[in-house]
């Protein structure tokens, strides 16, 4: 979309016009832009195209923490599949260990949020792609059917994960409640942990960005974090303090939780991540 339409509709949604607008890195689904307004505030403005855009749903996930939780996400002006509108945060995706603790409360506060089931009221979106989230009363069998084998058949339906890699995974699907275990209820999470997802400045966290919520096991938003180390041992050593970390997980469960994002990556770039998949189905003998 060129500026210029952008201005349009920003004058239009807003009733404000823009001063300047400039583009930010970042965008996985489509462009963002920062837009300085007239009125003096800046908000960021995410553009796609009309060919199976999702902004609306990243627009219902960011009020939905908004109005469930205490997590700092931006507000959210304007929502619709090809455009969002939202709260401009400032701050840095450098944590320092000040800023992992700072997460740690936020994200152990998150996860004190109780859902009925797993899953969440509607499907979400996580890097763009699909996210069923289908109430089901039990955890592992909802992580293994809407997350492992879900992305699986979508990794291997687009020709990006093996047949033969496909099919180690079905084999370990039926397995998990060797190593799974159940939390006490459906915690609602974050859902995509990493670095540039997050914000920070003066050793305190200012926003979390482009969520893939649902009510899970807190172990997966955990896990997730560790993968491309989004948080190291500040953020752990407070976690545990604020909420207990269940022995075997760093042993364990981290790797198997981790085969989601993982074949999310599989899903929409293949190469290495293939790799990254057999290795852990190779350490559980699959």
């Amino acid at each position: 979309m060129f500026d210029s339409q952008l201005e349009s509709l920003i004058i239009e949604i807003l009733h404000e016009k823009p001063i300047n607008i400039q583009a930010l890195s970042g965008g996985c689904i489509g462009e963002v832009y920062r837009v300085e307004l007239a009125g003096g505030r800046s908000i960021v403005a995410k553009v796609a195209d009309g060919s199976g855009a999702t902004l609306a749903v990243e627009g219902y996930m960011l009020r939905y923490l908004r109005e469930h939780s205490r997590l700092p996400v931006p507000e959210v002006y304007h929502s619709a599949d090809t455009l969002l509108l939202m709260e401009f945060i400032e701050g840095e995706s450098e944590l320092d260990a000040g800023a992992q603790e700072h997460a740690a409360e936020l994200l152990a506060d998150l996860h004190g949020l109780r859902g009925e089931t797993f899953g969440l009221e509607r499907d979400t979106v996580i890097g763009g792609l699909h996210q069923p989230n289908k109430s089901t009363d039990r955890w592992i069998p909802f992580f293994r059917e809407q997350r492992l084998l879900y992305m699986a058949y979508e990794a291997a339906r687009v020709g990006r994960l093996p047949v033969a890699v496909l099919e180690r995974v079905e084999k370990f699907a039926t397995q998990l409640d060797k190593w799974l275990i159940e939390p006490d209820y459906p915690a609602l999470i974050h859902g995509d942990m990493w670095t540039t997802n997050i914000l920070a400045e003066d050793n305190a966290i200012t926003g979390f960005l482009d969520p893939a919520i649902y009510y899970a096991h807190p172990e997966m938003e955990l896990a997730f974090s560790t993968l491309f180390g989004t948080f190291s041992q500040p953020f752990f050593t407070r976690y545990h303090q604020l909420r207990p970390i269940a022995a075997g997980f760093f042993e364990t469960r981290r790797d198997i939780y981790n085969l989601y994002p993982l074949l999310v990556h599989v899903r929409l770039f293949g190469g290495g991540y293939v790799g990254a998949v057999d290795q852990i189905l190779r350490k559980y003998k699959f």
